[in-house]
Parts: C-alpha cells; sequence; structure tokens
C-alpha cells in the first residue's frame, strides 16, 4: 500500500497544482467576483501551492508540473479544449491574426548564412526589391552570418516594432559590392487565401487555408477580382482546412446568403441559444457557389458549408467533412499562457450538430481517419454510415444527417494510389522546398528573371532532376522507394509546382497543382449544367 502511495503522491500533486492555476486566474472573469475570490477550493489549492513552493523538501518546477498537468486535465474535457504555453501563445496568435511585423522574408540558413526563399508579398522587402537568393549579412551593422545563431533568433532581429528602420546588407549573386537596402519594418500580411483565378469563363476559383483575422478582407476582395474577369459562379475551396475565427466563417456565409436567413445558432451549457442570421446584401447572392470539401475540412469550414447546404444555396462536393462543432474561447491565464477553453456547440440550420463523438476518449477521436478509411468511406459514399434519428430536412425538401461532419451533395472519391498520397505529403510537408530552393540557387538570376508565361513554356523537369531528388530523400532519410516511372509524371509536376511557388507564391502553386485535380474536375464539370 505504501508503494501505491509513493507512485500516486506525484500526480495528485501535479493535478492540484494545475487546478489551483486555472481556479485562481483570472479566465475572463472579474477577480473580484465572489465565486472566485470568496471560494474556499481556490483559497485551499492557493495554499497547497504555496506550501509546496516554500515548505517541500525539494526543489520542484512546479512551472512544468503545472503546464503538463493543465494538458491532462483539458484532455479529460474534450478533444479541442487545449492549452497554450507561454512560449507559443505568441506563434499561434499571430498566425490567426493574418498579419506579422517585420521586414517579410522567408528564408533559409545555408552554411551559416541567411539566403532569402522569397520576399512576402505585400511586405516591406518585397516593395524595396529584395528578391529570392539574396544573402542577408548584416542588420544595421550587426553580423548575421559565421555565427551559432538560431532561427529564432534571426526572427527576433528581423522583426520588430512597426515602422523601426532597419538597414541591410545584402550579397546578391552576380554583383561584386553589397548592396544596401534602407527600410522600415512594416505589416507583412499572412494570407489565408492562398489562390483566386477563373477555371473557366464564368467559374471563378477561391482556395481559403484557415480563417484567420483577415479572411473575409481577403476573400471580399478575390470576389471583387474575379467578378470583374467574368466570374457568375464560385468554387470555394476549403478542402483541409482546419477552421479558424467563426466571425469570419460567418461573414462569408453571408455573402451567398438571402438576409434574415439563419447561418447557425449555438448553446451553451445553461441551455442557452444565440441565433446568427444572414444581416447584409452578399456579393454573391444571385450566383452558382460549389463548396469543395473533404476529411480534414473542419470547424469553420463546417459552418460555412453547413449553413449553405441547410439553406438550399449552392453545392457541396467531395467527401465528408471532419465533425467539429465545439466552440472555443480563448482565455488568458495572466502568466502569458492561455486555454482554449470549449464553450459551446454550434448547430446548422436546421438543428443538426455536426460534432462527431468523443466519448471513447482523444485517442480513439483522432484516429477517426483511419476508421473511416478502413470502412471504405474515403472511397465508396455508400459506406458512409448515418444516424437516421439525426436525419433533417431542408426548407426544399434535401435530406441532411447530424452526427459527425457534413456530407457533401457531390461525392468525389479519394485518390488511394499510395504512392501519389507520399509525394503529395512530401509536397504539402515542405519536403520539397529545400531541394528546389537549391536548384534556383544554382541559376539564380536566370529564374529571377522569367516571366510566369516564359516559367510555364520553358521550365522542364529533367530525368536528372528526378534521379538528384531521389538522392536527396536517401541522404535526408525520409523513407521513400525510387520513383517509379508510373509516378515521374507526377513528380515533375509537384516540382515544377513548387518552383512556381518561390518564384510567384501560392497563386501560381496551387494553380498547377489543380490541373488534374479530380474534385475540380467535377466542380467544372458541374458547373456547365443548366
Amino acid at each position: 500500500m505504501k508503494g501505491r502511495n509513493k507512485i500516486y503522491t506525484p500526480l495528485l500533486l501535479s493535478i492540484a497544482c494545475a487546478i489551483g492555476l486555472i481556479l485562481g486566474a483570472r479566465l475572463d472573469f472579474d477577480p473580484s467576483d465572489e465565486l472566485f475570490s470568496a471560494n474556499p477550493k481556490k483559497q485551499k489549492l492557493n495554499r497547497l501551492i504555496d506550501y509546496i513552493d516554500y515548505e517541500y523538501v525539494d526543489d520542484v518546477n512546479t512551472d512544468s508540473i503545472v503546464d503538463v498537468t493543465v494538458n491532462k486535465i483539458l484532455e479529460n474535457l474534450d478533444p479541442h479544449s487545449v492549452y497554450i504555453p507561454k512560449d507559443e501563445y505568441a506563434r499561434v496568435t499571430e498566425n490567426m491574426k493574418g498579419d506579422f511585423v517585420g521586414i517579410g522574408v522567408s528564408f533559409y540558413k545555408v552554411q551559416d548564412t541567411i539566403v532569402v526563399i522569397k520576399a512576402l508579398e505585400g511586405g516591406p522587402s518585397e516593395k524595396i526589391g529584395i528578391r529570392g537568393g539574396d544573402r542577408i549579412l548584416y542588420a544595421n551593422g550587426q553580423k548575421l552570418f559565421d555565427r551559432e545563431i538560431s532561427d529564432d533568433s534571426i526572427t527576433t532581429q528581423l522583426k520588430g516594432k512597426a515602422n523601426t528602420k532597419v538597414t541591410l546588407k545584402v550579397l546578391r549573386k552576380g554583383i561584386e559590392d553589397l548592396l544596401t537596402f534602407k527600410l522600415k519594418r512594416g505589416i507583412v500580411p499572412l494570407k489565408s487565401v492562398s489562390a483566386s483565378y477563373m477555371l473557366t469563363e464564368d467559374l471563378g476559383y477561391i482556395k481559403i487555408d484557415r480563417f484567420s483575422e483577415t479572411t473575409f478582407k481577403e476573400f471580399s476582395q478575390a470576389i471583387k477580382d474575379l467578378k470583374k474577369q467574368g466570374a457568375k459562379q464560385i468554387a470555394l475551396d476549403l478542402r483541409s482546412n482546419p477552421g479558424g475565427y467563426l466571425s469570419e466563417a460567418i461573414n462569408i456565409a453571408d455573402e451567398f446568403i438571402k438576409d434574415d436567413k439563419l447561418i447557425l445558432f449555438t448553446k451553451n451549457k445553461s441551455g442557452a441559444i444565440e441565433e446568427t442570421y444572414a444581416q447584409r446584401e452578399g456579393s454573391f447572392e444571385n450566383g452558382k457557389v460549389f463548396v469543395l470539401m473533404n476529411e480534414n475540412s473542419a470547424s469553420a469550414s463546417e459552418v460555412v458549408a453547413g449553413a449553405l447546404q441547410d439553406n438550399d444555396v449552392g453545392t457541396i462536393v467531395g467527401r465528408r467533412s471532419y465533425g467539429k462543432g465545439l466552440v472555443q474561447r480563448e482565455m488568458e491565464l495572466g502568466d502569458g499562457s492561455a486555454v482554449r477553453l470549449t464553450i459551446a456547440r454550434y448547430y446548422t440550420p436546421t438543428g443538426r450538430s455536426i460534432q462527431k463523438p468523443y466519448d471513447n476518449g482523444n485517442e480513439s477521436y483522432f484516429n477517426d481517419y483511419m476508421r473511416r478509411y478502413k470502412n471504405g468511406e474515403l472511397n465508396n459514399e455508400d459506406s458512409i454510415e448515418v444516424n437516421d434519428s439525426l436525419r433533417y430536412i431542408t426548407p426544399k425538401g434535401k435530406v441532411v444527417y447530424g452526427g459527425g461532419g457534413i456530407i457533401p451533395d457531390i461525392f468525389v472519391p479519394k485518390d488511394t494510389d499510395s504512392e501519389k498520397e507520399k509525394l503529395t505529403f512530401l509536397l504539402r510537408g515542405g519536403y520539397m522546398s529545400r531541394f528546389v530552393f537549391d536548384i534556383l540557387e544554382k541559376n539564380r538570376e536566370y529564374y529571377n528573371s522569367i516571366s510566369k508565361n516564359v516559367f510555364r513554356e520553358e521550365i522542364v523537369i529533367t530525368e536528372e532532376m528526378i534521379d538528384d531528388f531521389d538522392t536527396y530523400l536517401r541522404s535526408a532519410n525520409i523513407g521513400m522507394e525510387r520513383t517509379s516511372e508510373e509516378r515521374k509524371p507526377l513528380l515533375k509536376k509537384y516540382l515544377k509546382a513548387e518552383i512556381a511557388q518561390q518564384l510567384f507564391g501560392t497563386n501560381a502553386f496551387e494553380r498547377y497543382l489543380n490541373e488534374d485535380d479530380r474534385i475540380i474536375k467535377k466542380v467544372i464539370e458541374l458547373s456547365k449544367e443548366k
């Protein structure tokens, strides 16, 4: 019995510390609130933490214990209530904010030198003429090369407060003397709309990667530009979009749904319902819209798709979405960290919850993809499991189901070619990026000078490049077999798409990838139907 007590004591202490931290934090409540200031449980736990800090025989890193235990506590709530440690909070916030302050470059460290991959669109570096391949050697006279300096430290030196001045000394291939660039740090967009262009004469395409603070603004500009080019129909690509700010999704849904129609409603633990309706004349209420979804489209993506589907607007094309119908609120914990806590469930206009079950624990929940894969639903629409008790009817009589994701109106199976899937993973995961960067570095002056049209017509991925890529993967210990003859055309396409991304940005990248995309082919086919 004594042995068991020794095992359990650290865990109990950890849990107690974490509960005390959470209860003692503000959590969006006034600290003078009676519930928290006079709560005897809070006082007891705070006292325990003090005892451990000041009286316990050994030194204890209570910060690390609390971090681990907070995660454990949240795991017992639901899969989407999460803890954001202090050292990650700024990065997470920046990613969702939609911009950051800095000089606006992406870079690699090559032999201890900062080499620009690309000047980011709309940032200070792009405006002043910094290019891919430039070596940044000095910032305000401070040497940045031949030093043991981390990427984070470099980023800190290149970022700073808005409108602060920085002088860069840059080495450019083909030019003997260092170039001097004087610029002000400014706002650099982190775009969430990664592509917008015309698929056909009247079908425009918009891809949204996530819903950040600037998504609706980016989307509105994309719609405006596409309408000028003759778009009467829109393909809205939300595939693999994990979600983000609910307000941005609501604004985008409002662009397609007529006034006073319900977009969604939320319900909290007390049963209070908050309804959200379309409030303004949208820019595409009379146009035709197709929403592209897959098994990785979640949360805010599902809000948009569910709102349109339940209002009999547009057509959902692809595969059943992820199934996240929980609403989180971010609450600071007073020490620079935060908790993203589930505070409500959201429901589509017909009243269905699309949250998939999580009763069997987080591991089972996050492994749901494999269950779907094994039961065949990614390849066969008839294998999608539905619950007749969660059957709903839209105003025009369409049958829809709750209980886990948005089921598309038009099903398109997943490509089950495992070798293609591996190559796609390498591309989307950034594993091709460094290899392509090295290709460009061999003839940087030429690549930086060519136009998109010349690139499309003249740039060819050679057999030698394919062989070099296979060698590169082996040297990086990435478990891929040598590229088969059958897969070489796909790899050539992917490598050219990655080159396009580094030279011209994400719009060019997505255009190359979408050329033979089976879901986009289906959307184009549907768009031609009367």
